[in-house]
């Protein structure tokens, strides 16, 4: 059994890791650590675990094989970095944190301490998103010249995100920094390196972070990326599109239609691909890891989670310049 501590209930997944490492069978909830004292005892009790306040005592256990990171993400780098030192492995929601300069202490430590440090980057794992990285790499697109995702909800308009959760000296930006951070790691997964950044990131309802945002991004390999997201969409579906000098595929909510120069026979030249089934879940990939001493997957770790926090902090940087 793997037995782990988990650190705050601020992020709105916080509940259901907790739910999905006690489905697994293999990982034991040892204790609970909150910023907020009062709401970290409620949850402690609700687990039926142990609350400890301190969180430098709950690290220093030798009962404590891991933590799963929940707190505000602007408490990452400190959070994450102690829980390094203390020997833990790290699950962590994302983003990694809101500076490259923070990530990198954090993959500092990760790398002193040798522990698994892995981020939850669902979407990775998603049947179109296996399809399309595999279709790219074997040049089913041609060169790619263009990749856009839109993911967006209604979580501000509708009220069911909680008010915090546009504090930005907490959460570190608005709908970008949270639920657009799956557009930008799948464009990085897609695309590489990035080159030059624009972006449009407003507040129309007056909330103190972004509730709507579009990123635009060109990249080293000459595409470019689009990134878009909304905590005030209604009914808007996830789309994933790829355009390239011989294919096209666009995704919507999983359908996926695609078309290159191979499919031209068919009427309307666009398929329906037999997809692949979805990839390992993070967080059980990192019970599995910790507990059989396997590497790290890279696509879950530290350098990804760099190179995720690239893309939102020189687009926050261009649309505050604006």
């Amino acid at each position: 059994m793997l037995n782990i501590a988990m650190l705050s209930r601020w992020h709105v997944h916080a509940d259901g890791y907790a739910n999905d490492f006690r489905r697994t069978g293999k990982v034991n909830i040892s204790a609970v650590w909150d910023e907020d004292p009062v709401e970290g005892a409620k949850w402690a009790e609700k687990l039926g675990v142990e609350f400890v306040a301190d969180l430098d005592e709950l690290l220093a256990r030798k009962d404590i094989d891991a933590v799963c990171c929940c707190t505000p993400t602007t408490m990452h780098k400190d959070v994450l970095i102690k829980a390094a030192n203390a020997g833990k492995h790290i699950f962590s929601e994302k983003a990694m944190a809101t500076t490259v300069e923070d990530c990198l202490a954090i993959e500092e430590a990760v790398k002193k301490n040798n522990v698994t440090f892995m981020l939850s980057l669902p979407h990775k794992s998603r049947p179109d998103v296996q399809f399309i990285k595999k279709a790219i790499d074997n040049g089913d697109f041609g060169d790619v010249t263009l990749v856009r995702v839109r993911n967006a909800n209604t979580g501000m308009s509708a009220g069911w995100l909680p008010e915090y959760w546009y504090d930005e000296t907490t959460a570190g930006g608005g709908a970008m920094m949270d639920l657009g951070c799956h557009g930008m790691y799948l464009l990085s997964m897609f695309l590489g390196k990035p080159k030059n950044y624009a972006a449009v990131y407003s507040a129309p309802f007056g909330k103190p972070v972004d509730e709507n945002a579009a990123a635009l991004i060109e990249f080293e390999n000459g595409a470019t990326g689009i990134s878009e997201t909304s905590f005030i969409s209604y009914g808007s579906p996830y789309i994933i599109e790829v355009h390239g000098t011989k294919g096209v595929l666009i995704s919507t909510d999983g359908d996926v239609k695609f078309k290159n120069f191979k499919t031209e026979e068919y009427p309307n030249g666009f398929i329906s691909p037999k997809l692949p089934k979805p990839g390992p879940y993070p967080l059980d990939l990192f019970v599995d890891v910790c507990i059989n001493g396997e590497p790290t997957p890279a696509e879950f770790g530290t350098e990804v989670g760099i190179e995720l926090t690239r893309l939102l902090e020189e687009t926050y940087k261009v649309n505050a310049a604006k």
